[in-house]
C-alpha cells in the first residue's frame, strides 16, 4: 500500500514531464551538437523534422520555418551538420527533442553546400542545358550591362565595348551587386533591359570577390532571370577562377568583365583588316574574270566569223535544194494524176455490183448445204446418246438394286464379297435401290 507521505509526492505524467522539461532548459540552455541528418521531412507547417544521430545514439530535432528561412542551405539526409539548438522535452511523447535556432555543414561551408544544392536543382530542371544556349549576334546594335554603376567592372567593359565597336550604343541598368538586396535587383535589371526591343545582347557581372560577395549571382532569382531573357546574356562575374550559377545559366561565360566586352562585340580592326584583304581578293579575282571573259570574247569572235561564213555557204546550198525539190514534187504530181486515171478507168471496167450478185447466189447455196448437214448430224448424235444409256442402264449396279439385289458392307466399309468374310453375329449395312438397312449375320454358308 502506498503511504500518505508517498501520496503527497504522488506527480501526473504531464507534471513529470513539464518538470523534466525546466530541468533540461535550465540545465542546459543552449547546446551545439554535432551529427548526420537523418529521417528529414517537411511538415505542411513549413517546418522540418529530422534525427540528429551519430553511430551509437540519436535524437529528434526540429527546425522551425522562421529559422530555415535563415538557412543558406536546404537540410537534407545524410548531411553531416553542428545545430545550435535547445534541450526540450515533447511532452506529447515524453521524448528528448532538440529545437534548432542555428545550422551549419561541418566540413562543406554552407554557402559551398547551398550552391552545390542549387546547381544540382537547377541542372535538373534543364536550366543549364546546352540545347537552349544562344549565339551572340556578329554586329550588336545596342549592348546592355546590368552591374555596379562605380565598379571596376562597368569601365573595364565600356572601355572594351568603345575600343573594339564604338557603333555600337550602351544601357547600363545599374544595380547592387553585393548585399541582401542584390539578387533581386540583378533579376529585375536583367529583366528591364531585356524587356527593351532595341536591346541586341546583355551583359551581366562584378569584378571578383569572396563567395560571400559574389553570393548574389548564385541565387535562383538570377539565373531564372537570365534564362527568361529574349535576347542572349553574356556572364561576367569575378575572376577567371570564379564560377557561379549565373555562368551556368547564361548563353556564354566570360572568364572577366573585360572578357564580356570582347565577346559581345566585334573588333573594328580586325574588321577593318578582313575587309581590306578581301578587297583585295576582290579586286585580283576581277583581274582575272575580265581578263578571261576578254579572251573568252575573242574566242566567241572567232567562232561567230566562222559560223557566218558556214551560215552564208548553207543559205546558197538551201536555196539549190529548195528549186530542185520543188521540181521533183512538180514531176510527181503529174506522176501521181496519170496513175489516178488509169485506176479510175479500170475501177469502171469492174462495177462491183455484178461481183455482189454472184456471191450472193454462192451464199445462199452454201446456206441451204449447211442447214441439211447440221440437220443430219443432231439425228445420228441423237441415235448414238440413246444406244450409249441403254448400255449405261445395262451396267449401272442401279439396274441390279432395282431388281431386288442389294449390297452388303461390313462396319468398316468394305464391301461383303464372300460369305466367308461374316460371322455369325455381326452387323452389315444393306444397300438397297431405295435406301439403306441394318442386320445381324444368324449363320454363313458359303457356295462351292
Amino acid at each position: 500500500m502506498i503511504g500518505a507521505a508517498a501520496r503527497s509526492r504522488l506527480l501526473t505524467v504531464s507534471e513529470l514531464t513539464a518538470r523534466l522539461a525546466e530541468t533540461l532548459e535550465r540545465e542546459y540552455g543552449v547546446v551545439w551538437v554535432a551529427g548526420e541528418i537523418s529521417s528529414c521531412r517537411r511538415a505542411a507547417s513549413g517546418h522540418v523534422y529530422f534525427v540528429l544521430k551519430d553511430e551509437r545514439s540519436q535524437v529528434g530535432a526540429v527546425c522551425f520555418r522562421r529559422t530555415l528561412a535563415t538557412l543558406p542551405f536546404v537540410p537534407r539526409d545524410g548531411i553531416e551538420v553542428v545545430v545550435a539548438g535547445r534541450v526540450g522535452l515533447y511532452p506529447e511523447r515524453g521524448a528528448l527533442q532538440l529545437y534548432v535556432e542555428a545550422m551549419e555543414p561541418l566540413g562543406l561551408g554552407a554557402l559551398r553546400l547551398a550552391f552545390e544544392q542549387l546547381k544540382a536543382r537547377l541542372e535538373a530542371d534543364g536550366l543549364f542545358a546546352v540545347e537552349r544556349k544562344r549565339a551572340v549576334p556578329r554586329f550588336p546594335r545596342v549592348v546592355g550591362v546590368v552591374t555596379a554603376l562605380r565598379g571596376a567592372a562597368v569601365r573595364d567593359i565600356l572601355r572594351v565595348l568603345a575600343d573594339r565597336w564604338p557603333v555600337a550604343r550602351v544601357v547600363v541598368r545599374p544595380v547592387r551587386v553585393q548585399g541582401a538586396e542584390a539578387a533581386a535587383d540583378v533579376a529585375a535589371g536583367i529583366a528591364e533591359l531585356t524587356a527593351l526591343p532595341e536591346i541586341d545582347v546583355v551583359i551581366v557581372g562584378r569584378g571578383g570577390g569572396s563567395l560571400e560577395d559574389l553570393w548574389a549571382f548564385n541565387t535562383e532569382a538570377v539565373a531564372r532571370a537570365i534564362v527568361a531573357s529574349r535576347v542572349p546574356v553574356i556572364s561576367a562575374v569575378g575572376h577567371e577562377i570564379d564560377v557561379t550559377i549565373a555562368d551556368y545559366a547564361a548563353d556564354v561565360r566570360a572568364p572577366t568583365p573585360t572578357a564580356a566586352g570582347a565577346l559581345a562585340v566585334p573588333d573594328r580592326r580586325e574588321l577593318e583588316r578582313a575587309l581590306e584583304e578581301t578587297a583585295v581578293r576582290l579586286r585580283r579575282l576581277l583581274v582575272r574574270r575580265v581578263t578571261t571573259a576578254r579572251e573568252g570574247v575573242a574566242r566567241y569572235a572567232r567562232a561567230v566569223g566562222a559560223q557566218r561564213r558556214r551560215l552564208q555557204e548553207h543559205a546558197v546550198r538551201a536555196d539549190e535544194l529548195g528549186r530542185r525539190a520543188r521540181r521533183a514534187v512538180l514531176a510527181r504530181v503529174a506522176w501521181e494524176r496519170r496513175e489516178v486515171r488509169r485506176a479510175a478507168e479500170r475501177l469502171a471496167a469492174a462495177h462491183p455490183a455484178a461481183r455482189l450478185a454472184r456471191a450472193g447466189e454462192q451464199v445462199r447455196g452454201l446456206a441451204t448445204r449447211l442447214g441439211g448437214a447440221v440437220r443430219r448430224s443432231v439425228t445420228e448424235a441423237r441415235a448414238r446418246l440413246g444406244a450409249a444409256a441403254g448400255k449405261l442402264d445395262v451396267l449401272s449396279p442401279l439396274a441390279s438394286l432395282a431388281r431386288g439385289y442389294a449390297i452388303v458392307r461390313r462396319e468398316d466399309g468394305r464391301v461383303v464379297r464372300h460369305a466367308a468374310a461374316l460371322r455369325a453375329g455381326d452387323v452389315v449395312a444393306l444397300l438397297l435401290a431405295r435406301g439403306r438397312a441394318r442386320a445381324r449375320i444368324v449363320d454363313t454358308e458359303e457356295s462351292e
